[in-house]
């Protein structure tokens, strides 16, 4: 059986010798693994090579909520148990406390509490700590602001009292509250925290950092090399790119990745946080160990390379093969309570003197007749059910290769469903697309019927209620592309006005979402393919020079031959260069990574600004178009589904004010804005008396009553 490999005590220079500190953080929110769990994930960390187990349930109560609470003794018989479980498994036990929900610092009673706690678990056998100060309130009490400088200050003073006390324990661990370059104020370079902690905290006490963001998507030698210098040593990565506290609906069987092998050489260590159910934690601990084991000068190749995987040490997807591999055999095990078996063919004869119970008392096996039902009788799981279900549940920030391609298919058989309903040049495309999506469908079915037979209970359970829920999911799709297909009646589910309660699925979660202007703007999949992620807010006053600069620079691309102060003004000029102000919740922004890339800007009464660069418009166009719009987007917003969305919006704003229609302007030689207007679905040539030769004007109604085709007027 494939294993990630032995040991990881790598020698790191700049770790002064000490060991890799590479394993699992329990640090979670939500119900604590068991101890029957904890004891198997030291078995599995012994025989992959890692080496730590650090105890941080956010939901233990006397870990964070009752730190000041002794263990009783049964508790304590319980933790004794555990510690000597790792001890037996060579996996350093750490014990976490989280006092920072109500500490107060500069009260000596308070340092005796803590101090008495973590004696109390020492006497257990612990000999490894760790004081966290995450997820907490950054205000310190009117007590503690007389006695401390800084929050900082007050939190280095009683870490290092308590490291102290326990007599420089060889492993400790500091959480700071800015655990991540997104906490820190106003940078990690310039942040008057982490320099306070880097400086005054005694050197045997490690740190521990999260990367770029609280669930950090890629973490770079850059970065780590950045925070090293402010913390003034390497930090060890809480790693929690596998965490799914934050989202009960998301579940993560991808591999460990985005992470560089050349980062082993610049931490003390590596721990992932990962999923809150135990079981299907396999593959993110196992991928964990086989990135561990890399070295850092490439001498050590595991496997072999993918031509797109750039880390000459270790690759995501065979590290994914081989941890679903072993895993697949843990499946098929009936170790666990509750796996199904055969019955005995006989059972012996109850010798009682009572009325004996009604069992099978030698009938044997029963077998069909001709003609009748055969047994059921279920398929093995197999390793390619196991790459589908991690390529389903892949990663925070991707979906696997073969739910991108579901969603993509979708997608495109949903646009194309034209094709479908006539013969085209696209007919046959689409019915080719259409069988090969139901083929993924089915796949996934199957997949979901031999996951609920394998023989592992206790496996399955924690996977039962995230497979049954992408099974509903892409039965509902697959419903809906029989449909477009002309092949079944058009779904209940799908077009029903009293559905079952599986139809409409999120609950009020769900609810609040779908009403939020940017809902949809992070799917990992948008609709259609964006190169980038937008989101559409109301413009403020501090966006008026963000939106004159996209003007200017926009009238510059676009003036070709005749220079712009030659040209006849647009009535929307005044709009975008903020001599007019918009009507009131009439004026959204589109923002991307970048920063704004867009603006959609609206009066609902364009007499004004008509009249303000004297243009003659005739009192029926007003009639007809009261309200007119501008729309610009910068050449790097190349899909044409955000500009949508907004004008969109914009124009649902502008019919609530009572308004008929709607008109803007485009200039001939601005070819680009010619294309786009007709993109977003709204707009068509009107005809308007008067207008300047270079200058075309494009309506639409926004009548209930209003047919698709524009008049001319």
């Amino acid at each position: 059986m494939s294993t990630p490999g032995s040991g990881v005590g790598h020698g790191r220079a700049n770790t002064g010798g000490k060991r890799f500190i590479s394993g699992v953080v329990e640090g979670f929110y939500g119900r604590p693994w068991t101890m029957e769990q904890r004891t198997e994930l030291f078995k599995r960390e012994q025989k992959w090579g890692l080496n730590t187990y650090l105890y941080a349930p956010k939901d233990d109560y006397k870990h964070r909520m009752y730190w000041r609470d002794l263990y009783s003794a049964e508790e304590a018989e319980q933790l004794i148990a555990l510690i000597s479980a790792a001890k037996q498994h060579d996996v350093e036990f750490i014990y976490a406390i989280s006092p920072g929900l109500d500490i107060t610092f500069s009260n000596p009673k308070e340092a005796a509490a803590l101090m008495r706690k973590l004696d109390q678990v020492r006497q257990f056998g612990c000999r490894s700590f760790s004081l966290l100060f995450d997820d907490i309130e950054t205000e310190m009490c009117a007590a503690d602001k007389k006695a401390f400088s800084s929050f900082a200050y007050a939190q280095v003073a009683i870490t290092n009292a308590v490291y102290q006390h326990l007599g420089d324990p060889e492993t400790f661990l500091f959480c700071p509250t800015d655990y991540c370059a997104a906490f820190c104020t106003p940078s990690v370079l310039q942040s008057s925290y982490l320099h306070t902690v880097g400086e005054k905290l005694l050197p045997g006490i490690d740190i521990l950092w999260t990367g770029p963001k609280v669930v950090s998507h890629k973490i770079s030698v850059e970065s780590i090399e950045e925070v090293s210098s402010v913390l003034r040593r390497p930090p060890v990565i809480w790693d929690n790119i596998h965490a799914n506290d934050y989202d009960p609906q998301r579940l993560f069987l991808g591999p460990f990745k985005d992470r560089p092998t050349e980062l082993i050489a610049k931490l003390r260590g590596v721990l992932t946080n990962p999923n809150c159910e135990f079981y299907p934690n396999f593959v993110a601990i196992h991928t964990l160990a086989t990135w561990c084991k890399a070295t850092a000068d490439g001498r050590q190749r595991d496997v072999e390379m993918d031509d797109e995987e750039q880390d000459p040490c270790y690759s995501p997807q065979k590290a994914l093969t081989l941890a679903l591999t072993d895993w697949l055999q843990e499946f098929m095990s009936t170790d666990q309570p509750g796996g199904p078996c055969r019955p005995p063919a006989r059972l012996k004869e109850v010798v009682s003197e009572e009325e004996p119970m009604q069992t099978d008392m030698g009938e044997g096996s029963y077998i069909p007749g001709p003609g009748e039902n055969p047994l059921y009788t279920a398929e093995p799981l197999t390793l390619e059910d196991l790459k589908l279900l991690s390529e389903l549940f892949y990663l925070p920030y991707e979906h696997g290769p073969t739910a991108r391609t579901m969603l993509q298919e979708l997608d495109w058989l949903k646009n194309h469903s034209w094709a479908a309903a006539a013969e085209t040049d696209k007919t046959a495309e689409w019915r080719s697309r259409a069988q090969q999506f139901d083929g993924l469908c089915e796949a996934v079915v199957q997949m979901f019927n031999r996951l609920s037979n394998a023989p592992n209970r206790s496996i399955l359970y924690d996977l039962y209620n995230y497979i049954c829920d992408i099974k509903s999911g892409v039965g509902l799709a697959r419903a809906y592309v029989k449909t477009l297909g002309g092949q079944a009646r058009p779904a209940a589910q799908l077009l029903n006005t009293d559905p079952e309660p599986w139809g409409f699925r999120g609950g009020l979660s769900g609810e609040f979402q779908r009403m939020l202007p940017c809902h949809g703007n992070r799917d990992l999949f948008r609709h259609p393919l964006m190169t980038s992620v937008y989101s559409i807010r109301m413009f403020c006053p501090e966006d008026k020079m963000e939106v004159q600069r996209i003007f200017r620079e926009m009238q510059s691309a676009g003036e070709g031959k005749v220079p712009m102060m030659m040209q006849p003004p647009l009535i929307c000029d005044g709009l975008s260069a903020g001599e007019v102000p918009p009507s009131p919740q009439c004026a959204l922004v589109l923002e991307d990574e970048m920063g704004v890339c867009g603006y959609a800007l609206a009066l609902t009464d364009a007499k004004p600004a008509a009249a303000r660069i004297q243009r003659a418009v005739s009192d029926s166009v007003f009639q007809d178009f009261p309200s007119l719009v501008t729309i610009q987007v910068l050449p790097r917003v190349a899909d044409p589904s955000p500009a949508k969305r907004m004008i969109g919006r914009l124009l649902s704003s502008i019919r609530s004010s009572g308004s008929r229609g709607v008109f803007c302007e485009v200039r001939h030689s601005d070819r680009r804005m010619l294309d786009l207007y007709p993109k977003l679905g709204f707009f068509k040539p009107i005809t308007m008396a008067g207008l300047p030769q270079d200058i075309i004007a494009m309506g639409t109604s926004l009548c209930e009553n209003h047919r698709k085709d524009l008049p001319h007027v």
